[in-house]
């Protein structure tokens, strides 16, 4: 019969044995020592100088002092002496200063993180996951980096979202307070789409890109081309607002037929052109001017033009285009001007176009 047990090597008490406490005292130390395993540090090489009772370490390899040959060991100090505990297989210990597991595996301590993760139903970083999010993260920076040649990469680095098939959504979700302002990804079709929402419920499409043919679109940008369709007639010497009353796009609502005024949504440069085209009245003398006009008052610099040699009806054209920085609520018309003779800016021809470049 042996004189220890099989997993703790505790000693028995033997058979008649004179002094029975003392084996049994020793019993208990090493219970002690071992059961709730915890220690202060590990891979020191030699003992600390001022250990206090119930002190316990596991020594790092090359051991020396009153820990030489005792690699990997647990030291425990009881007593005024230091006490080797042999680990076995499946011990399990807390280090308290790095805050880790350990478990012994016959060959040395290894942590209790498994080297590959796989098939996990859920995993949260920070928070609890749940089945509708069963990935969950709550922190305030992540990073992704490439692995790197010297590391046995490629020092490439790509992010794979996929989705089954076209006619379902793939994308990011960005919100503020857990209410959706922006989206970005392939939502119903394999275009790229942006689009924001001030309530989370009513989205505008910022942008969009055609996979087929990388052509890009910007359906909210405020842009528009109006047109007379009759004959605006303009007086000797004085400047008129022409009256564009009808649109072939209007993006935004900006331009008002009715007013015949462009009103800008949003600050920023914007392009503006017209085409103003002549049709005589009573004298071909006619001198025809043409002009952009800021808030009813300013003309804008580069937007005048004249042309002073002989018109032809119906035939001679005057073309205008600037770029102007604008604030929200500006507006913008088109004027018309003749000296010499009075006329008309023809219908149909007659035209005013802008839309925001920046």
């Amino acid at each position: 019969m042996s004189d220890a047990t099989t997993n703790l090597l505790l000693p028995y008490i033997l058979a008649a044995q004179a002094q029975k406490h003392v084996t049994h005292n020793e019993a208990l130390r090493l219970l002690d020592g071992m059961i709730q395993l915890s220690v202060i540090a590990r891979d020191l090489a030699a003992p600390p100088t001022s250990p206090a009772d119930g002190d316990r370490y596991i020594m790092g390899s090359g051991a020396t002092g009153d820990w030489a040959g005792w690699d990997l060991n647990v030291a425990l100090w009881s007593d005024g002496a230091w006490l080797r505990l042999p680990p076995r297989v499946g011990w399990r210990v807390w280090v308290e200063d790095e805050r880790l597991l350990l478990v012994y595996d016959g060959a040395g301590w290894v942590g209790t993180t498994p080297a590959a993760l796989q098939n996990l139903a859920l995993l949260g970083v920070g928070t609890t996951a749940d089945a509708a999010n069963p990935f969950s993260a709550r922190l305030n920076a992540a990073l992704w980096t490439a692995k790197t040649v010297a590391e046995g990469g490629t020092g490439d680095l790509f992010y794979i979202m996929n989705k089954e098939a076209a006619g379902d959504d793939l994308g990011l979700t960005l919100q503020t307070g857990f209410v959706t302002r922006a989206l970005l990804g392939l939502f119903g079709s394999d275009r790229l789409r942006l689009a924001v929402s001030a309530d989370g419920s009513t989205f505008f499409d910022g942008l969009s890109i055609d996979n087929a043919t990388g052509i890009t679109d910007q359906p909210q940008l405020p842009r528009f081309k109006a047109w007379t369709n009759f004959d605006n007639y303009v007086g000797v010497d004085t400047w008129t607002k022409i009256g564009l009353n009808n649109t072939d796009y209007n993006e935004q609502g900006a331009f008002d037929a009715a007013t015949g005024l462009f009103t800008a949504p949003a600050s920023g440069t914007y392009l503006f052109g017209a085409t103003l085209l002549y049709k005589i009245n009573a004298s071909a003398t006619a001198r025809m001017r043409g002009r952009l006009v800021l808030n009813g008052a300013t003309q804008i610099r580069g937007s005048f033009g004249e042309i002073s040699g002989g018109h032809v009806s119906l035939a001679t054209a005057l073309w205008l285009q600037t770029m102007v920085p604008l604030s929200a609520g500006d507006t913008v018309e088109l004027q018309g001007y003749f000296r010499t003779a009075d006329g008309f800016f023809a219908a149909d021809q007659t035209s005013f176009w802008g839309c925001k470049v920046g």
